[in-house]
């Protein structure tokens, strides 16, 4: 802080203060001049003063007269002693500045002779540098040359790995680096044609050639594994490696090889498939379970079958592995080629399978039988050709040939059983009821029809074969009824066709398809039911005496004269013959034809008494008519006939 700052006036100034009043009054005094403008200073706007009169305190201590007096020697000596400092601080820089001086121009001298030296230097060694850059420059040109050269030879040539993996031997085991390297050989192969669009056609058809041998080399030692592999694959259980996969999937290029390697497989399945069917007839499944398929020869239908499902399995399993082999392959035809080994795989097993099902239908185990069989031989034939789907293999030709042969051998059973029908026709028995020839037969029918419905054939198969076989059974058997009930009177010969023919009908309601027949049998019922109406309805006119009158009247004619007047047909024979009626009303059940007794079917026999009473009723409202007609000169007509037609009928409903 600036120290506190102490004038004394001194009094001859204090005089001219207390007189200043009359020094206004002097403007033009110097003295007063200058004192006013001291006294009119601001110290606070002078900043000059300020850092002088600040300077000043630092040495001006004590205001006193001689201080004062002596202030501007102190003064001066301050400003000297300064100034003398400042000399000799200016001298130690002036100093240092000559000897930086010195140091610059000695480090100017060695930049020079160094400069010197460096433009000798390069004059000396200019040669030298323009030869360093040249071959700088030739040394760069040479590792783009070496790695254009690498490039070359990494795109267009095989490493020593993959020639020694590709040229192995005839027993080298073939492994996923073959393949890596003859993929890597297609590749260069198809890559070097594009040498030859430019200047290096030489080296393109070069490297082109011996792409092209080495990959006829590797095709063919691919080949030769593949092939012993295929005809290791001999026993019951194949199991398809990867790499036989991948080999097949490498061989499709070339077609030839690719079809001499299935054919390889195809024939070592068949030995396997083959044995494996033989085994399966004589010896059974490992162990003895399941039992030898020859032991059940005694059961025709499980026999067939177990033979049938084996070979069905066997198809499967070995299109199984033929498509594990092919899963890769994707050239046009693998299917084709596929069917046809399975079809040339299951060819050896048709011999034997031919054989022993023809031994079994020769039997001639019976028509049912034989029908079953049939039925069985199609659904394998139906099941198997989901499997090999082209119709030329050899085992499904078999199937369909030994189906042919047992249903002409049913056919024939059946046409066999017709013959010996016709050949001794058996009279009705006296309850009129089916035959035993009839039964029997309808039985055959029945088991034929219900192994026909169990059937897994499809269904349009299904429908022909049940249309042929109801041509064959059915249509003799009404011949036979026919023929068997020729001799019959009319009642018996309608009750007993009714009751063959209910028979029938009966039998064939159980199954389906049976429409057309079942429409036909129930025209044939309706005919005989007729008749059997009818024939009830004379019994009963006959036995109630309305048999003669009814006949009368309906025969009569207006120029006959009245009706009164024809013999037998007078008041009193009329009244007799109501007596009769009436007892005939008062119990109808009682008139009823033995031959009724004799059907099979309650239905049939209340439909022919409802009928047959309707008849009745009919009958004798026209002889009401007849006899209460004027014409006919009845005298007092209610009392011969007192029961009105109306109720007649409320007495039969």
């Amino acid at each position: 802080m600036m120290p506190d700052i102490k004038l004394e006036v001194p009094a001859d100034t204090s005089n001219l203060i207390n007189n200043s009043s009359n020094a206004t009054t002097q403007p033009s005094n110097p003295l007063s001049r200058k004192l006013n403008k001291i006294l009119e200073t601001r110290l606070d706007n002078d900043k000059e003063m300020l850092e002088a009169l600040k300077a000043l305190s630092a040495f001006f201590s004590e205001n006193s007269l001689r201080t004062r007096r002596n202030l501007r020697g102190d003064i001066e000596r301050r400003s000297l002693a300064i100034n003398e400092e400042f000399v000799r601080i200016f001298k130690d820089v002036k100093e240092e500045l000559e000897s930086m001086h010195e140091d610059v121009q000695a480090m100017s001298s060695c930049c020079e002779d160094m400069t010197n030296r460096l433009k000798a230097a390069k004059e000396q060694t200019q040669d030298l540098t323009a030869k360093t850059t040249k071959l700088q420059g030739e040394n760069h040109q040479l590792e783009v040359r070496a790695q254009v050269a690498r490039a070359f030879l990494a795109k267009f040539q095989l490493s020593s790995e993959e020639m020694s993996t590709l040229r192995g031997g005839r027993d080298t085991a073939v492994t996923e680096d073959f393949f890596k390297a003859l993929t890597r050989v297609k590749h260069i192969h198809d890559d070097v044609k594009i040498l030859l669009r430019t200047n290096q056609q030489t080296a393109g058809l070069e490297i082109m050639e011996q792409m092209a041998l080495l990959q006829e080399t590797s095709y063919e030692q691919l080949y030769r594994w593949a092939q012993n592999e295929c005809r290791g694959l001999t026993q019951e259980t194949c199991d398809i490696t990867p790499v036989l996969s991948q080999a097949m999937e490498a061989l499709q290029d070339r077609p030839v090889l690719f079809k001499y390697t299935l054919d390889e497989f195809g024939t070592a399945r068949r030995c396997a498939v083959v044995r494996g069917f033989i085994d399966a007839l004589t010896r059974g499944g490992p162990g003895g379970t399941p039992r030898p398929i020859e032991m059940h020869s005694h059961d025709p239908m499980r026999y067939v079958g177990d033979m049938l499902a084996w070979l069905h399995q066997a198809t499967a399993s070995e299109k199984e592995h033929l498509e594990a082999l092919l899963k890769l392959v994707t050239m046009q035809g693998v299917e084709e080629s596929m069917q046809d080994v399975v079809g040339h795989v299951t060819e050896g097993v048709c011999r034997p399978l031919k054989v022993r099902i023809e031994q079994v239908i020769v039997a001639e185990p019976g028509a049912v039988l034989l029908y079953k069989m049939s039925n069985l031989l199609k659904f394998y034939h139906h099941t198997i050709s989901g499997i090999v789907r082209t119709s030329a293999a050899t085992l499904l030709t078999t199937i369909e040939e030994m189906h042919i042969l047992s249903k002409k051998m049913f056919f024939n059973s059946l046409s066999l059983h017709a013959s010996k029908l016709m050949d001794k026709i058996e009279l009705p028995p006296p309850d009129l009821g089916p035959t035993g020839a009839l039964t029997q037969t309808l039985s055959l029918l029945r088991e034929v029809l219900a192994s026909h419905d169990s059937s897994v054939v499809p269904l349009d198969a299904r429908q022909a074969d049940f249309a042929q076989v109801l041509l064959c059974i059915l249509d003799p058997l009404l011949q036979l009824c026919t023929v068997s009930a020729s001799n019959l009177g009319t009642a018996d010969m309608a009750t007993y066709m009714v009751n063959s023919l209910y028979m029938m009908k009966t039998t064939l309601a159980l199954f389906e398809f049976t429409d057309k027949r079942l429409e036909m049998l129930e025209f044939q019922i309706e005919a005989h039911l007729d008749t059997l109406i009818n024939e009830q309805a004379s019994y009963v006119l006959t036995r109630a005496g309305l048999s003669y009158i009814y006949n009368c009247v309906q025969q009569h004619r207006p120029e006959q004269g009245p009706l009164a007047n024809i013999p037998s047909m007078d008041s009193s024979s009329l009244k007799a013959a109501m007596v009769q009626f009436d007892r005939y009303l008062s119990s109808p059940d009682s008139l009823l034809m033995p031959q009724l007794n004799f059907l099979l079917s309650a239905t049939l026999k209340e439909q022919i008494f409802k009928q047959s009473t309707e008849l009745v009723c009919r009958a004798y409202s026209e002889v009401h008519t007849a006899v209460t007609d004027p014409l006919n000169q009845y005298k007092e007509p209610e009392s011969i006939l007192y029961r009105s037609p109306q109720q007649v009928q409320t007495l039969f409903s």
